[in-house]
């Protein structure tokens, strides 16, 4: 009698777990599994102030940024040899608080001719707000797929930018790179840079600087 109760017991404890979970709704497949297929995403990213959303107010400080820049460079470091580069770097907006930053970048022979790609970049700009209103200060964040992420915090001044690291995170695997400081400006219809960084047992040392034209925006 006592064993025949125990398995009538346990034989209704799931019968009853199943009509619970039924009542609320936790079983039953999910919302979106035959749902209909959606379009492509549906708001634009421009880096071209004459078409797309509007420029947020809170970024109106970074509008002379926003374009395509392209030309060349120079880079070096103690530990290793100088070399060329081209660069292209991309400012761009869908009309929300932060500038959306890209930049693609090639080793070159002096001549220009490309030898392989080099690093890239990705992130955003990002102007601090005080009281909803935006100040000189920025907000920078990139991250590189060679397993470093940099926070950098600096200041606009009409078209130049100062920046410097506030943190830099790695995986297990990346190079050492400790800190970084960058100058950014607009002369005569170009961006200029001049890039240091402290990396692999170096001190802030000037690494990158370039000329980009702007080609679009």
């Amino acid at each position: 009698m006592t064993g025949g109760g125990a398995d009538q017991d346990g034989a209704g404890q799931p019968d009853r777990r199943r009509a619970t979970r039924a009542q609320s709704g936790a079983i039953g497949p999910p919302p979106w599994l035959n749902a209909p297929p959606v379009g492509e995403y549906p708001y634009q990213d421009t880096h071209d102030l004459r078409a797309g959303p509007d420029l947020h107010p809170a970024v109106l400080g970074l509008l002379p940024f926003i374009g395509v820049w392209r030309g060349r460079g120079r880079g070096g470091y103690p530990t290793i040899e100088d070399f060329h580069f081209a660069q292209e770097i991309r400012f761009s907006h869908d009309g929300r608080p932060f500038i959306r930053y890209e930049s693609r970048s090639w080793l070159i022979e002096e001549d220009g001719t490309p030898i392989r790609p080099a690093a890239p970049e990705v992130g955003w700009w990002r102007p601090v707000l005080a009281d909803g209103r935006p100040t000189d200060e920025l907000e920078v964040m990139l991250a590189y797929p060679f397993g470093v992420m940099e926070l950098y915090i600096g200041r606009l001044d009409g078209l130049k930018v100062e920046l410097g690291t506030d943190a830099v995170v790695r995986t297990v695997t990346a190079k050492e790179v400790t800190a970084g400081q960058r100058l950014y400006g607009i002369v005569e219809g170009a961006l200029l840079y001049a890039q240091e960084m402290a990396a692999v047992g170096q001190r802030l040392t000037p690494h990158l600087s370039a000329r980009l034209p702007r080609v679009a925006g």
